[in-house]
């Protein structure tokens, strides 16, 4: 679901981190900083400290999916094996690991878990352990495992392959657990969306309400002090609310019955857990507002056509697109720096052919 360890900097400085030490424009960076063939470094990776803002959200996020399932399979009645999330996050541990050790080795540099200690280890698996157990609990493949394996398997590998120059660095853009399960949905036809009664299926009716508002109220906590996506969620939360009265008054769609996901456990996981990723997501308020109301607005278009899994497959084109505006914006800005560079080169051509000749 969420995974701030390539977050970018600037929000960890608001939120009491050390700044960040390039301070170049995000278009200038963007253009200035990115080399792939820049030299490798062999040193330690920087560690991220116990009181650091990417690491509490880690850790808060990692620990809040991890009791929530331990109370699925005890108390709320999920429907998957209890062994499952064990072999997810199996599976998880290990694709981090492949794919670091390979990237690490195609960059000459060294893996990210190496240097720091036990502690370097646990901090850099803490991603692949949330992505893990989200891909686990919202899919249902019946009594078939390797589906969200497979999920998993795709959720972190293409942290490697979907990447774009954003602000000087070279980032993953498309939200992990969000992409695993939107692959698995589209390749396996038979693979479903976890059932959402399951979230409260063994409690009593009293239960059922205060279930959706205990998850409300640490998503909040934990986006609004360590995350800050707060305008996000704003945007997201009003674009839908909108996007269900145009298609009220526009298509005749029934209002309350466009408006009752935002009711369900489902809806108040993906919001809080899933759409916030602040590894995929703007860190810069009005652009967080953008991006929530963007995947409603998307949320909306394809409700009009008629598709389902909605939600995931909104997210998964606006994260898609986001990716390909930084690209346009690094190739405009590069082609700009080439002409500024040509320009110089063009003018001295006539001085230098003037001085050549005989007098």
């Amino acid at each position: 679901m969420t995974d701030v360890r390539d977050s970018v900097q600037a929000d960890a400085g608001a939120a009491g981190a050390a700044p960040p030490a390039d301070t170049a424009s995000p278009r200038t960076a963007t253009v200035a900083s990115f080399d792939r063939h820049a030299p490798a470094t062999r040193d330690a990776p920087p560690r991220m400290g116990s009181r650091d803002p990417r690491y509490l959200a880690l850790r808060n996020f990692a620990i809040s999916i991890s009791v929530f399932n331990i109370l699925g399979y005890t108390v709320l009645g999920f429907e998957q094996p209890w062994t499952w999330p064990l072999f997810a996050v199996a599976v998880g541990y290990a694709i981090e690991i492949i794919v670091e050790v390979t990237t690490a080795w195609a960059h000459r540099r060294r893996p990210a878990f190496l240097g720091n200690g036990a502690w370097g280890v646990y901090t850099f698996l803490l991603p692949a352990h949330i992505t893990a157990l989200a891909a686990n609990m919202l899919l249902y493949a019946n009594d078939q495992f390797w589906p969200i394996a497979f999920a998993v398997v795709v959720a972190i590998g293409q942290k490697a392959l979907f990447q774009a120059p954003i602000r000087g660095r070279m980032r993953h853009f498309m939200n992990p657990s969000n992409l695993g399960i939107t692959v698995t949905l589209l390749v396996f036809s038979w693979v479903n969306i976890a059932p959402p009664y399951h979230f409260t299926e063994n409690v009593p009716d009293v239960m059922q309400i205060l279930v959706p508002l205990i998850i409300i109220t640490a998503g909040t906590v934990l986006n609004g002090v360590l995350t800050k996506k707060i305008p996000l969620i704003v945007g997201w939360v009003g674009g839908f609310v909108i996007q269900a009265v145009l298609r009220h008054f526009i298509w005749d769609v029934q209002l309350w019955a466009a408006l009752v996901p935002i009711s369900g456990v489902a809806f108040v996981l993906f919001t809080n857990y899933m759409i916030t990723d602040p590894g995929t997501t703007p860190m810069k308020g009005r652009a967080q507002f953008i991006f929530g109301a963007s995947v409603a607005a998307v949320y909306g278009v394809l409700m009009v056509f008629n598709v389902v899994y909605t939600l995931f497959f909104a997210v998964t084109l606006v994260c898609l697109g986001r990716g390909l505006i930084w690209w346009g914006i690094w190739l405009r800005d590069r082609l700009r720096e080439r002409g500024t560079a040509e320009e110089p080169a063009a003018a001295a051509a006539p001085l230098v052919g003037a001085s050549a000749r005989p007098a």
